[in-house]
């Protein structure tokens, strides 16, 4: 999983896998989700992310982590 974050948009893009999207569904307005091919959750596209989340934190609990990167 990683997450990105474009400040030039200030969205926050969550990705699940490293495949492509076929389709875009808008679950609520500012909070997209890509589904591949296959019909699975590739990742999740959040709008104005600054003023939804607190983005100077990032906490995982319990994940069975084999690294982590910072980049």
């Amino acid at each position: 999983m990683k997450l990105h974050y474009y400040p030039e948009t200030d969205s926050l893009y969550v990705e699940f896998k490293a495949r492509p999207g076929a389709e875009t569904i808008e679950i609520i307005e500012g909070l997209n989700v890509d589904i591949d091919a296959d019909g699975e959750v590739v990742g999740f596209d959040i709008d104005h992310a600054s003023q939804r989340l607190d983005l100077s934190t990032l906490e995982a609990e319990a994940l069975p982590l084999h690294r982590i990167k910072a980049g």
